[in-house]
């Protein structure tokens, strides 16, 4: 579960929190798998034309890319609580908006995709375009934000709830 980010200080829940250390420690533990594999393939012969070795050297990249994105989130990670259910919308709270002219309604979590979870919730960050426009904003209230091709969209918070697992 997710509170709050800005640039430098990431707001987890303690379940986020533990969520992701255990990815980092199970991303650490199989260094040794992927090293035997990339020296498993580095036996077959010549390293150009192996796709093997490549395939096993690529993995690694992938997998100490995701490491030190995970070590850095983690190391300034400040844990907290839930925001506080008061209709306001703000990141770590499941928003309920309406598209100007529509009668239909979409929800979806405000929170980086990286700590919104494997939910059924869309997930939009708070730096879109949309996550923008909505922070701060009361149940009830329009506001309007910028479409990537020049137009502007009119959107209605209908209802902010804290995000629950």
């Amino acid at each position: 579960m997710v509170t709050v980010s800005d640039a430098k200080v990431t707001w987890l829940t303690q379940d986020a929190y533990d969520r992701l250390k255990r990815e980092l420690d199970e991303l650490i533990d199989n260094r040794p798998v992927i090293a035997a594999k990339i020296n498993e393939s580095r036996e077959e012969g010549d390293l150009r034309e192996n796709g093997g070795y490549h395939a096993a050297r690529e993995e690694q990249g992938q997998q100490e890319a995701r490491i030190r994105y995970l070590q850095e989130l983690l190391r300034n990670a400040k844990v907290g609580e839930a925001p506080k259910s008061d209709g306001r919308a703000e990141p770590g709270m499941v928003l309920t908006i309406r598209y100007a002219g529509e009668d239909e309604e979409e929800q979806f979590l405000l929170a980086t995709r990286e700590e919104g979870g494997q939910d059924d919730y869309e997930v939009y960050s708070p730096e879109s375009p949309l996550g923008k426009a909505l922070l701060g904003a009361t149940e009830g209230e329009e506001r309007e934000y910028e479409l990537p091709n020049g137009s502007t969209e009119k959107v209605t918070l209908i209802k902010a709830v804290p995000y629950t697992r």
